[in-house]
């Protein structure tokens, strides 16, 4: 059973893997692009394959906590890395890195909100 399709636009977050809401097997490809952002071992819970939703919660938690890391990476690097013999030309990399990390996971968390937004109106169309 496939709800009617939503009348509002996707967010321009709104994941390419992720098959628009009310079409058919969206929430399939859904769940599919959530067990990628979690680690291997929670696409196995039982829990977490029949209520995609639960995934969803789990990954915007999950997505929460890399930001976190990669923020204190980025915060860090420069006072750190020194001691670990790490060149300067090597620590400006890896700030780079880390800043464009922030920024790839601020839009995966985006597309997690609304992939999450999107299961919760389903589960209160059943």
């Amino acid at each position: 059973m496939t709800m009617p399709p939503t009348t509002t636009r996707l967010s321009p977050d709104w994941p390419r893997q992720v098959k628009t809401p009310g079409s058919y097997d969206w929430e399939r490809s859904a769940a599919k692009w959530l067990r990628e952002l979690v680690p291997a071992r929670y696409g196995s819970y039982p829990a977490l394959i029949r209520h995609p939703v639960l995934l969803a919660r789990h990954a915007q938690i999950q997505v929460q906590q890399e930001t976190r890391v990669a923020r204190t990476a980025l915060q860090t690097a420069r006072a750190e890395l020194p001691r670990f013999g790490v060149p300067e030309s090597v620590i400006e990399h890896t700030i780079k890195l880390y800043a464009a990390e922030l920024l790839q996971l601020q839009h995966i968390a985006r597309g997690v909100r609304a992939v999450t937004d999107a299961l919760v109106e389903r589960a209160g169309h059943r």
